[in-house]
């Protein structure tokens, strides 16, 4: 359903620049070794719409992601534009996440430092650096992988369990990061590897962790007044940044 608010041309624009950024993030994703070549998937709600997808088409791999590749896609999987088609299991998962939360921008990876610690029994991240507090109460964690998704259904059952977190911890899966915008969800999905392998090496050391104090994670999450940068602003620059070194390491995506 069209979004009557927005002018064409502010639609236009919002469009050309979301492809854009979701073809950077695929590319970012390998130099950042998130990614399996052609496997997981990054979803964006089309600008202007409700109940339209952008896609990667499957096949290409990451490293290879332009924006004008990105199909556009719908719930019931048909591709609408573009060439190419979505794999079944983005299909089932991310477009009832979308329906269901309202999440703009969907994010699912098997990458190495998140995967690791929730192939543990005891996945729980633990807030022992300043970057792992602002996922504190912002994790789901699932803990009853039942194998592949070929269904809707696993995309609602995991649109439940997301209610207002941020991130999805899938025990012997892998992780999934909801947004509002590109440029917030992929920041998301890259301190979240971080953090995970934080504690991983951490760990390794054999010696107890040091969780910081209730007082001092208040205190972290607080939002700070005086901030001339807004969280979205930060997001923006931080996206921002990591394009120009796409420019100059693996540049192609915007065409």
């Amino acid at each position: 359903m069209s979004i009557q608010s927005l002018s064409a041309n502010r639609v236009t624009d919002l469009v050309r620049q979301t492809r854009i950024d979701l073809a950077a993030t695929h590319r970012l994703a390998v130099l950042h070794e998130l990614e399996e070549g052609i496997d997981n998937h990054f979803t964006v709600t089309v600008p202007g719409y409700e109940d339209r997808y952008l896609i990667l088409p499957f096949g290409l791999h990451w490293s290879e992601a332009r924006a004008s590749d990105l199909i556009v896609f719908d719930e019931s999987g048909q591709t609408l534009e573009g060439t190419g088609y979505v794999e079944l299991s983005a299909h089932c998962i991310h477009t009832p996440i979308h329906r269901i939360t309202g999440a703009r921008v969907v994010m699912h990876t098997h990458q190495t430092w998140a995967l690791a610690l929730n192939m543990l029994k005891d996945n729980r991240l633990i807030p022992a650096s300043q970057t792992a507090v602002s996922f504190c109460d912002r994790i789901a964690y699932d803990d009853d992988y039942a194998g592949a998704a070929v269904s809707l259904v696993e995309g609602e059952r995991l649109a439940a369990l997301i209610g207002d977190h941020d991130v999805v911890f899938m025990k012997n899966h892998g992780v999934l990061v909801v947004g509002e915008t590109v440029a917030q969800a992929y920041k998301r999905l890259y301190r979240l590897e971080r953090v995970c392998r934080n504690q991983i090496l951490a760990m390794t050391t054999q010696r107890e962790l040091a969780p910081l104090s209730e007082d001092v994670i208040k205190q972290v999450k607080s939002p700070v007044p005086h901030d001339r940068f807004s969280p979205a602003d930060r997001d923006r620059l931080y996206l921002d940044a990591m394009m120009r070194v796409l420019d100059r390491e693996l540049p192609g995506y915007a065409s």
